[in-house]
């Protein structure tokens, strides 16, 4: 079943009536994923929103550096790096490992990789 009304509204980017295709409706609330999974994307996609963060990834995108490493590639200090890097370790999209007193970063895994080639080729196109 369709119900419609009609809507006179100026902008060109919404409907101009209202109709709700039940059917359509149904079929995709069910299909709507745990509201508690989507708040955990949010979250890993607000770690995108800073470019100091998208920096380092793409630092990260072809080899393990170490904190040091990184510093003089963003020219940035070592603090400023370590702060970025432990939220991007938080939520899982850089992993470290220790060598001595040295602390070597890399991407955590392909996701990270992929999320960072879509989202350039997305803007480039």
């Amino acid at each position: 079943m369709v119900i419609c009304t009609v809507i006179h509204m100026k902008e060109n980017d919404i409907c101009e009536i209202e109709c709700i295709h039940e059917e359509a409706v149904k079929q995709a609330k069910s299909n709507m994923m745990d509201e508690s999974v989507l708040l955990e994307v949010s979250e890993t996609f607000k770690i995108f929103g800073d470019l100091t963060r998208l920096k380092i990834l793409q630092a990260l995108y072809h080899k393990e550096l170490c904190v040091c490493d990184l510093a003089a590639v963003l020219d940035a200090n070592q603090s400023t790096i370590s702060h970025q890097l432990r939220l991007l370790r938080n939520k899982n999209l850089v992993k470290f490992r220790k060598e001595g007193k040295v602390a070597y970063y890399s991407l955590a895994d392909e996701h990270v990789v992929k999320i960072m080639e879509i989202g350039v080729e997305h803007v480039t196109e």
